[in-house]
This record gives structure tokens, sequence and C-alpha cells, in this order.
């Protein structure tokens, strides 16, 4: 590995190179002091004896009845820990990552993969419930993302890009290897101003200019956007002079958001973010229906929801940036935008002051616990909105303290408290966006208006875009066609995803502005978007592909150390009719990742579309077997066993499809059409579980139609009458009409 621990005081450095943190101590001690021992500083380090906190003492720890043991070799740091081939086998422990609230350690392999273990050392205080080992992903199995040895305990995909500084992820794809290295082993200063050897040249000759704009030989303003808050009357909070285009938040995005590394080369700073990463947008696998947090966004993808990214506020407003912590005590953090008189507990709280709930945080940016015993807050400040949570089932803020309580309840409280508040009963993105995830009939015109609302923050509107997509109508093309067109990267990348709906003509109208657009992630998406339809293009379509696939394809191969870059890879060229180049590809994405389910989907679609259905059957098989918590396999082998005229073994897979899925509306519904035939009581439940955990609809509808289909040659009344009233209470009174004429 690189490393850089000093230079001598007449070295001469070449510009735009990594000098390390340790020469910046010379002249910035007391920003050098505030980052030692904190969590950028403790990001990563070489397992020793002053960086490991765990205990090591030849400790055991009992998991699944069997024996993990923490122990030492002289100096070295070992575990005793169950591999991939159920044995257990001593590993040594290179790397200690992170440190408070828990510390994670790592092992290297000979092929240069450094995994994470599964065992974390709780570094709280033993009276919190630290000081021991545990285990984090308790109920993985070796076939899972997560076990410790697999891609999503992989450091150098996973990790490396945040906790290390000027990090070259080096992967070779011809021989599956890595030769990760990196200027720093943790975050350093270099991480945030990028490289300082032009600066230290300036610092050592005397040569700095007063012009504050040039960086002082850095090339990153990481000032803050506003310089001078001022007060209006009858607002609540000071409100910014100006708002001035700074690198901060783009800065601290690289590591403080959901998204997926596109390359090394292009400058997420100086450029847009999205030439570099992909963010993350709205989705319901990491956000909830009103943007509060789900899975694990860090930060970003929160914050540019709030009404503070808007005003110009940035992350050195409320934290230091050399220690990390809040810059003074929580609520004089609030305090300097929000008037200490008008937030009073008997003005806005409502609880005792200095108590918990009297806090802004606790309302307006609700704690998660991730694994296990990390506690982190939404950056999104939301106003909670129990209005809202009581019809679509979010999360409450309210009713978290108050258990006993309900939304309801909620809801009334606040009406009392606020009786004059501009949020409760506002309209919401959220409404919009649940009404989209459960099949509703008015979703795709809501969301067409949300993508055009103005007053919403752009990756809300990017978001709604990109539900959007199988929508085709009139509204849903409007919105496309003005979304290609904004300023917003955002919104842009939204539409690409929001256009899958429309056939290839009407598709390639909405999208052709995009294959030039100045922002990779937007063009690159666009392209792979198109290629799939390279057959219906002309000439001058396919020459005006090129160049942004090309795009698209890097950004596959620099990601080709896992499946979902291969498949990638591979489905380009299907779609150019390069079928044996694309097996080749799906085959080598199953050898790197076998737990990958998307890669023998995909393969078993190329097998049938060449009329090899006994391969297509038999690679859903092997997928199946190799990642036996995939839904999406059994479902996709239980379509195929349909179309062979196997209907008794693809119920089978169908309704392996939908318990392990559990909660998909569409497995159930595709197990219920499939039992009519055999079983009409089973398809009876299977239909209305869809309607239960979906709320579309028309799963309900196809409930009772299928009941009045099969009225007459089975004992069905009871079922068909409950079907019907519950039709009723949502459907036209024609709709039930014409069901029941079915029966007479």
């Amino acid at each position: 590995m690189l490393g850089f621990t000093s230079v001598s005081l007449g070295q001469q450095l070449e510009p735009d190179r990594y000098v390390g943190s340790q020469v910046c101590r010379d002249c910035h001690l007391q920003q050098t002091q505030a980052w030692e021992g904190s969590h950028h500083d403790m990001a990563m380090k070489h397992a020793d004896q002053e960086s490991v906190l765990g205990d090591f003492s030849n400790v055991q720890f009992e998991f699944n009845q069997q024996i993990n043991r923490f122990f030492k070799r002289g100096d070295q740091y070992w575990v005793n820990i169950q591999g991939p081939d159920g044995k257990f086998n001593d590993y040594q422990i290179l790397y200690t990552f992170g440190w408070q609230p828990l510390q994670q350690y790592m092992v290297q392999f000979e092929d240069g993969r450094v995994q994470l273990i599964p065992f974390a050392w709780d570094s709280r205080p033993a009276l919190q419930g630290g000081q021991r080992w545990f285990h984090l992903y308790p109920d993985t199995t070796p076939t899972d993302e997560f076990y410790w040895t697999n891609s999503g305990q992989n450091w150098n995909f996973m990790c490396a890009d945040c906790h290390s500084t000027n990090l070259k992820k080096n992967y070779d794809s011809a021989t599956d290897t890595y030769n990760t290295q990196w200027s720093e082993i943790n975050v350093g200063c270099e991480a945030c101003h990028g490289p300082a050897s032009r600066h230290v040249e300036l610092a050592r000759s005397g040569e700095f200019t007063l012009d504050k704009h040039s960086q002082f030989g850095l090339t990153r303003d990481l000032s803050q956007a506003v310089s001078e808050w001022v007060y209006q009357p009858d607002n609540h909070t000071l409100q910014p002079k100006d708002i001035a285009s700074t690198d901060q938040l783009q800065t601290c995005a690289q590591c403080h958001s959901r998204r997926t590394q596109l390359n090394e080369t292009h400058d997420h700073v100086q450029g847009s973010f999205l030439d570099r990463y992909r963010l993350s947008l709205i989705t319901p696998e990491l956000y909830h229906h009103d943007g509060q947090i789900y899975d694990e966004d860090y930060v970003y993808g929160s914050f540019l929801q709030s009404s503070m990214a808007e005003k110009g506020v940035t992350c050195t407003n409320c934290h230091d940036p050399h220690s990390a912590k809040l810059k003074m005590p929580e609520q004089v953090v609030c305090n300097q935008c929000h008037l200490a008189s008008e937030y009073t507990p008997e003005k806005h709280t409502f609880h005792p002051a200095d108590s918990e709930a009297s806090k802004c945080t606790t309302c307006h940016m609700p704690e998660t616990t991730y694994m296990q015993v990390d506690p982190r807050r939404d950056h999104s400040w939301h106003v909670p909105r129990a209005d809202i949570s009581q019809h679509i089932n979010t999360p409450n803020v309210c009713t978290s303290c108050h258990e006993g309580e309900t939304p309801q309840w909620a809801d009334q409280q606040i009406a009392r408290w606020f009786p004059q508040s501009k949020y409760r009963n506002q309209q919401h993105f959220a409404v919009a966006f649940y009404a989209e995830a459960i099949g509703h009939s008015g979703a795709e015109d809501a969301l067409a208006y949300l993508a055009q609302d103005a007053s919403l923050s752009d990756i809300i509107r990017g978001s709604a875009l990109e539900r959007m997509a199988g929508n085709s109508g009139r509204n849903t093309t409007v919105a496309l066609a003005r979304a290609v067109k904004h300023q917003s990267e955002l919104i842009r990348l939204g539409a690409v995803a929001g256009s899958a709906g429309y056939a290839f003509g009407d598709r390639w109208q909405i999208l052709e502005p995009l294959l030039s657009d100045p922002v990779l992630s937007v063009r690159a998406e666009a392209a792979g978007a198109l290629v799939a339809h390279y057959h219906a293009m002309d000439d001058g379509q396919k020459e005006l592909l090129n160049e942004p696939l090309s795009d698209y394809l890097e950004i596959q191969h620099y990601n080709s150390d896992r499946g979902f870059g291969l498949v990638n890879l591979a489905n380009v060229q299907r779609d150019i009719g390069e079928l044996g180049q694309a097996e080749l590809l799906y085959i080598k994405a199953i050898e790197i990742e076998p737990h990958f389910e998307n890669s023998y989907a995909n393969l078993a679609d190329l097998y049938r579309i060449q009329g090899k259905e006994d391969a297509a059957l038999a690679i859903l098989k092997q997928g199946i077997q190799a990642q036996p918590r995939s839904s999406a396999l059994p479902y996709s082998l239980g379509l195929a066993l349909l179309r062979a005229n196997q209907p008794q073994a693809a119920l089978s897979y169908l309704h392996q499809a939908a318990k392990t899925a559990g909660n998909d509306p569409q497995y159930w519904y595709v197990y219920g059409l499939a039992l009519e035939k055999t079983n009409l009581l089973a398809a009876n439940e299977a239909l209305n579980r869809a309607y239960q955990v979906g709320g579309n609809p028309q799963h309900l509808y196809a409930q009772c139609e299928v009941l009045a289909r099969n009225y007459h040659s089975n004992s069905i009344d009871a079922e068909f009458q409950d079907c019907i009233a519950e039709l009723a209470r949502i459907a036209p009174a024609q709709v039930i009409e014409q069901l029941k004429s079915q029966i007479k």
C-alpha cells in the first residue's frame, strides 16, 4: 500500500500531488488536533495496539452454538471463525474500521480482496450495553450477499472509496483480483481539501495571494454557501442574504450519500457530482414514502429534500469539519437561524423544557438504528405529519414516543397545538408515492404533477419521474418532455427511467436530447435505456448512440467486479445481437458473484429467446440453489413452467416465490390466478393476500371475478359475498352489478 508520511522542507513537489496529513500539521495544528481521534481519522487503521478496541485476549464468543475465538500472536490480531466452506479457520486481522459506537475488523485474502468479518466490537460503555462482541448480521447464510466473504462485505468495492484518501480500486477483471491502493489509510485532510502539493509549495515560498477565491493553491472552495443571515419581519427564521456556489456539499456527498461509483477519473467536485457517482433517488428500498430514512442513506439524499438545502445551509453550519462534532450545543445550533423567542416549549414543542421531547432533533431529526447499535438522525428535517401517517402507515415521531397512542390521536393533538398550521392537511408527495406503490389508478397523473411542481426539491421531482416507469399517459408525456430540458441533473436523470413505458419511437424522441447531456450519469443511463431497441434503430440513431453508449460501457467495466456490472455489459451484447458474448458475460457474472440472482434470470431469458427452453429451466434451478432466498428466480421458473405446460410444477415455484417475497402483491396475484383451475379456495386466499399486502383495487376485483367465474361449480357463496362487500366500498356500483350478473 502507498503512503506519504513526511516531506522535507526543501523538496519541490509537482502540482496536484497528495502529500499526507502530517505535512498539514506544521501550519494547521489546531485543525489537526481536532481531526485526530475523529470519525474521519479513525475511519480505517492498521490493526495495532493503538487502533484496536476489541478484546483479543483469547476471548471466546458463542454464536449459533459454535465457538468463535479472538486472540493474538505476538503483535498480530487473529480470529478463528467459520468460513464459507463451513469450517473454522484462523484469519489475521489487518485493519480496523471505525471506532464508535462499534468497531469492525478486516481480513485480506490472496486475491487482494479485503473482507469485513461478521463480528464487531460494541465500543459503547458497559453501562450502555457495550464492551462486547456481537454478530452484525446474525441471520445471514453463506448464500447471502452480506455473508462476510461475499460481495456485500467486500471493502474494495463497498467501503474503500469513503474510508481512505485518494483510493484506487485497481481491479483486474481478467484475473478477478484487486491491487487496491491509497495515499492515506484513513480520511485525511486531502480527502476533503484535495491534493495539497501546490498549497505546500506556495506556503514554503511565501507566495500566497490574498485573494481568498484562489484557495491558496487548493482546488476546492469548502466555505459555507451563505455568509450572512438576515432578519425579515414576520418570519421566524433568518433568511440568506445571498447564496454562493461552493464545493462543500459535493465534497461531503462523496461519502455521505447512498450512491454507486462510476469511475475514478471524473471530478465530482469541480464538475457534476453525477459525473463520478450515481446518486440513489428516493426509492422504496431506501426511504419511506414520505422521504424519511428507511435503509442507510448516509444523509445527502435526505438533506436534498430539506428546506435547509434550499436556503443554502451547508454541513459546516452545524458540524465542525475537522472533529465532525456539532459546533455548539444542539439548541444553539438550531437557534443560529430559528428565533429562540418563537421556538420555546410554550409556543412550539408543548413539552417540558430541557426534556428529550422538547429537543428540536427529537421531532425533526428522528433516529433510526443501524448495525444494531448505531443510531443515525434523519437530515430531511420533515415537519411531523401524523395526518399522513394515519393513512399510509409511515413512521410518526409522536407515536414512536407515545407507543400506546395512534396516529389519529397524534393528528388531533397537533391540530390543537397548531390550529393555523400551513402544514397539516397540506398536499404531500408521500400520497402520490404511496399510490404508485399500491398500483392506484390515480398514481400516474399524481406523479406527473409532482414532477412539474417547482415548489418541491429536485430530488423529489426526479424521484417522481423515476417512479413513472411504465406509464405513458398524456400528463406523463408532458412531464417527461419538460424534464429532459430541465437545468437540474436529478430531474433529467429521473426522466430516463420514467420513460420506460413508451414504445421505441416515442422513447427515442423523449430521450434523444439526453444522449448529449453534459452530465455522465444522465447520458450514460439514457444510452443504456435506448440500446435495448438497437435493432429498431436506423444508422443515424446508432451513430448518435455510440459515444454515450461507450460512456455507459466504461462505467460497467469499472464495476465488473460485481455481478450487476457484468450483467449490464451482457445486456448490451444481447441487445446488439452478440448473443455468444452475452452468454459468456452472464456466466462470468455467476462465477464471480454466484448469489446475484439477476445473472441467472437474464441468462435464462437469453436461452429462452434462442429457443433453449431446457437450458433456461436448468439455469433458473441452478440460481435457486445458489440463492435460496430469492423470490424472483422461483417466480421466473414458475412462469417458464406454465409456458412449458407444466402447471403443477409451476404452482410449487410460484408459491415459493410468493412466500419468500412475503409482501409482494404481484407474486400472490399471479399465484392466485394460476391456482384457479385446481384449488379455488386457495386461489381466493392468494388473491385476497395480494390485495391486503398491496392495496391495489385491481387485485381485489380479480379475486371477485375469479369467484364469479366459478360460482356455479363450487360452494363459494360466502366467499363471493365477502369479496363483493369489500369491493363495494371502493368500486362504482356498476362494477359490482356487472360481477353479480355473472352468477345469475
